[in-house]
């Protein structure tokens, strides 16, 4: 007969698995059968015989023990049906345990999973934080920033309010003195021509007074003093700057010039100015040989008795000129003349200083002077008619003192104009020009 004795489970928690299964017989002939997955532990007694023995001689005593070949088969049998049973049902036991680890696997995976995600918000938080404090600090040094910038503005708004009220102030003043200007510039040309009237009062005077060789003698004639340029003037005492009249060399013929007694000391002969653009000076061959214009204004004294004068004896020359920005420079030439007019009273000029250019805008070396009528330069487009005045061209070179007057915010990009290159440029029109010449010997 077959009983069963016992079933055990003992079972813990364990995270790697191991299987193990072992068979043992006990002292007394029990059938123990144990499985081990991991911690946990299966145990198992199988059914057994009563008093079972091994003699044949058990198996014949009554009919029960004939049958008992029969019956142990059956037993046989069921244990084996038994066993199969365990089998499957420790199987399933295995693939339930192997699923648990698995899920336990992940769980564990997910937990860590789910630490680091944690970690990675809490460090991103602390990033945060940190912008947040930053952005704190630009925001108040924005707010600091913006605040002093409207304490600028502000002073610079009172500042261009106290600009304006000074602005309108000066163009009061500006407007009476410019009153004043014309008022005085009026009262100069009366006073200038009532000097000149003077000056030709004086010299006819002197020439009255000027004693002869004698004075009481029969027959005797008069001698007259003559001035042949301004530094004879000078020389007589006549030291104020105004209009004189001079006598061309070798001869008695007069011609009336206008003297500068004051520049770097005085008895300056002016031969040309420019200073309200009154006169023409796109003039023929001819009204440049004789002189044109008003010596108490805007004029030229003439080729013919410039080229006389300083074939007499060696001169220097003087370019004063103006700009519009009211500036003022020189060019100082230390040897000056003229050739005669066979020579198409070409210009002859040595030694530059001043402050209008260190180079001469008058080409060197000298030029032929040219007209509108009788073409001198060196370029085929005749520089005198295009630049509109006589001058000493070279290729319509970097200098024309008698060309367009134009005024003031129309003076700029002018070919045609009042131009000395190294000292403004090709394109700017001066607003004044004064050329003089005086005996080196002065």
């Amino acid at each position: 007969m077959w009983q069963i004795v016992s079933f055990t489970l003992s079972c813990g928690l364990a995270l790697a698995s191991a299987y193990n299964f072992r068979k043992s017989i006990d002292s007394i002939g029990k059938k123990q059968y144990q499985v081990q997955h991991g911690s946990c532990s299966y145990t198992f007694l199988l059914p057994e015989m009563d008093n079972c023995r091994s003699s044949s001689s058990a198996y014949v005593s009554n009919a029960v023990q004939r049958d008992a070949p029969l019956d142990y088969d059956d037993s046989v049998q069921r244990l084996q049906v038994l066993e199969n049973i365990m089998e499957n049902n420790t199987q399933w036991l295995m693939k339930v345990l192997n699923q648990t680890t698995r899920l336990e696997l992940q769980l564990l995976e997910h937990s860590l999973s789910t630490n680091k995600l944690e970690k990675q918000i809490l460090d991103q938080t602390s990033e945060i934080n940190k912008l947040q404090d930053k952005n704190s600090f630009l925001e108040k040094k924005v707010l600091d920033m913006e605040d002093k910038h409207v304490v600028q503005l502000k002073s610079i708004k009172e500042e261009k309010d106290q600009l304006q009220v000074l602005v309108s102030k000066q163009n009061s003043i500006i407007e009476e003195l410019e009153k004043q200007l014309v008022t005085a510039s009026a009262n100069n040309s009366v006073l200038q021509k009532q000097q000149n009237d003077l000056m030709e009062t004086v010299h006819s005077l002197l020439s009255l007074m000027s004693p002869s060789n004698s004075k009481n003698s029969i027959g005797a004639k008069e001698e007259q003093i003559v001035f042949r340029d301004c530094a004879d003037a000078f020389k007589a005492g006549l030291t104020t700057t105004g209009v004189y009249t001079l006598t061309f060399p070798n001869s008695t013929e007069e011609i009336k010039a206008y003297c500068d007694m004051e520049t770097s000391g005085g008895g300056w002969t002016v031969i040309q100015r420019r200073e309200d653009g009154s006169v023409d000076f796109q003039r023929t061959w001819k009204e440049y040989k004789v002189g044109f214009g008003n010596p108490s204004g805007e004029y030229w004294l003439g080729n013919e008795f410039v080229s006389q004068l300083t074939n007499r004896q060696p001169y220097m020359l003087r370019i004063h000129l103006k700009d519009w920005e009211g500036n003022e420079a020189y060019s100082l030439f230390e040897h000056f003349s003229l050739s005669s007019e066979e020579f198409n009273y070409r210009i002859h000029l040595k030694g530059l200083t001043g402050t209008a250019g260190k180079l001469s805008s008058i080409s060197q070396p000298g030029n032929d002077f040219s007209t509108k009528d009788v073409d001198n330069d060196k370029c085929i487009c005749k520089c005198s008619q295009m630049l509109k005045g006589g001058w000493w061209f070279d290729a319509c070179g970097p200098s024309n003192l008698n060309g367009v007057y134009y005024p003031q915010t129309q003076n700029t990009n002018k070919f045609s104009g009042i131009k000395w290159y190294y000292w403004k440029g090709s394109g700017y029109s001066l607003r004044g020009t004064t050329m003089m010449i005086r005996p080196v010997d002065f």
